[in-house]
């Protein structure tokens, strides 16, 4: 008998090593590296292609029909923003999310929207039993001839269930729960995520049907598992949002067939997700005028632009180094911006902790935010309050000047949408548009500038 071989594959990357180590030289990550033992390559009749019948030859892309598969589009708008238009029939979509957060959720009442249009669908558990998945039904009214529920965790069964059903969409929750039988390492490894990813990947093309999966995340919220599986997949939708907290964000990070960095607001309320049409509005409803500190911000996340609303806090440190905590910004780029403002514009702010939030749980990303940022630091510092109509975009450079924003003009039709008056934005910004009747645009180029118009005396 052949020896059995074994071999030891970090949990967070992927690395593959004969011998155990404490700490996986690749990510750098602990107590990562778990046995497994050595799959054997399959033989020649055992490889699987996406074209089953191997028929398919290589063609001149010039001769390849064009013709665009009509998407499944759902009454979910938010959805089918973050999607591209729709799902896409063959695709391979992976959902991850906090536990808790409503991932399962979302996927059954998609599930229930296109059972109701007398679409096939197949939900797949591997953590639920069908009566506990009937039970999540129930509260969420979700009933369907057409919406088919098995609890099954065998790649072999799961592909037999797939091939008697024939759906048009086939959700899986979760991927980590799925095991290859030929692979013997044990289910949620990194070759069992792999192999079985790989398996959905192959009979969403061959077939033509549209598979969603559930990922597992790990503490620093990245989906568990290789990163090899996120490269697999046709599009990656990240689910956001604080559990005690009411609002969901579903963000796209790559898409196939749209814009990534698309995000769709959810509320989740006692019969489910519940779609936001007018997710600024309801980020600046609670805001309150007047109030040293608190500035609107006009964000693009994706195609949509969003306003927010920035509040800072600045105090008197009683600490050697004084503290700076960001919520919803990048921590490092709130350091860069009260750099410049100590620097060009003479605050002192080294002896001054500094807290930063974006109301709404929202995290923004992109430099469009700076002079927000600086202005509600300058006006907490300052205890002087921003006019309540105002709202300000600009990227601030290190030398203090204000830099051109993209798509500036539907973050200030936005602005005129809500009823704000006044729109303080890059000079550069200025030319090639016509602003909306409504409000007024101004044009600044330093942020000594920016900050002398924005902040009321």
């Amino acid at each position: 008998m052949a020896k059995t071989k074994t071999k030891f594959v970090c949990q967070e990357c992927g690395y593959e090593t004969t011998k155990w180590m404490g700490r996986c030289p690749s990510c750098n990550q602990w107590n990562t590296l778990v046995e497994e033992m050595e799959t054997p390559a399959a033989g020649k009749g055992e490889r699987r292609s996406f074209n089953e019948n191997n028929n398919q030859q290589p063609q001149s892309i010039t001769k390849i029909a064009g013709d665009q598969e009509p998407r499944i589009k759902t009454s979910m708008e938010e959805l089918n923003r973050v999607l591209g238009g729709g799902i896409v029939p063959g695709s391979l979509v992976l959902v991850g999310g906090d536990p808790g957060i409503g991932k399962s959720t979302l996927l059954l009442q998609v599930s229930a929207i296109l059972a109701a249009r007398q679409k096939k669908v197949l939900y797949i558990s591997g953590e639920e039993s069908i009566k506990q998945t009937k039970l999540r039904a129930d509260r969420l009214h979700v009933t369907s001839d057409t919406l088919y529920v098995y609890a099954e965790t065998d790649m072999d069964f799961i592909e037999k269930a797939i091939d008697n059903i024939k759906p048009d969409l086939v959700i899986i929750d979760s991927i980590q729960t799925v095991h290859q039988p030929a692979v013997t390492s044990a289910p949620g490894s990194v070759a069992q995520v792999r192999e079985s990813t790989s398996a959905f990947m192959r009979i969403a093309k061959s077939r033509n049907i549209a598979i969603f999966i559930v990922g597992h995340v790990t503490k620093q919220g990245s989906i568990a598992g290789p990163k090899l599986l996120e490269h697999m997949v046709d599009s990656v939708l990240y689910f956001e949002g604080e559990r005690h907290h009411t609002f969901r964000i579903l963000r796209a990070v790559k898409n196939r067939f749209g814009s990534t960095n698309e995000i769709g607001i959810f509320e989740m309320k006692e019969a489910g997700l519940e779609e936001v049409k007018n997710p600024s509005e309801i980020f600046l409803e609670e805001r309150t005028n007047g109030m040293a500190g608190s500035v609107v911000v006009a964000s693009l996340e994706g195609t949509r632009p969003i306003l927010v609303e920035m509040q800072a806090l600045i105090a008197p440190s009683s600490f050697a180094y004084p503290r700076r905590t960001a919520t919803g910004v990048d921590q490092n780029r709130i350091a860069l911006l009260m750099a410049v403002l100590e620097k060009r514009l003479g605050m002192l702010l080294q002896n001054q902790d500094a807290y930063i939030n974006v109301a709404g749980g929202v995290k923004l990303d992109e430099p469009a935010v700076d002079l927000g940022i600086a202005v509600s630091i300058a006006s907490s510092f300052r205890n002087h309050a921003t006019y309540p109509g105002d709202i300000v975009i600009g990227e601030i450079g290190l030398t203090g000047e204000i830099r051109r924003v993209s798509r500036i003009e539907e973050r200030v039709r936005e602005a005129a949408k809500l009823g704000f008056t006044r729109a303080i934005i890059p000079k550069k910004n200025m030319d090639g548009w016509t602003p909306p009747a409504k409000i007024k645009v101004i044009g600044v180029t330093t942020l000594e500038e920016a900050l002398d118009t924005a902040i009321s005396r």
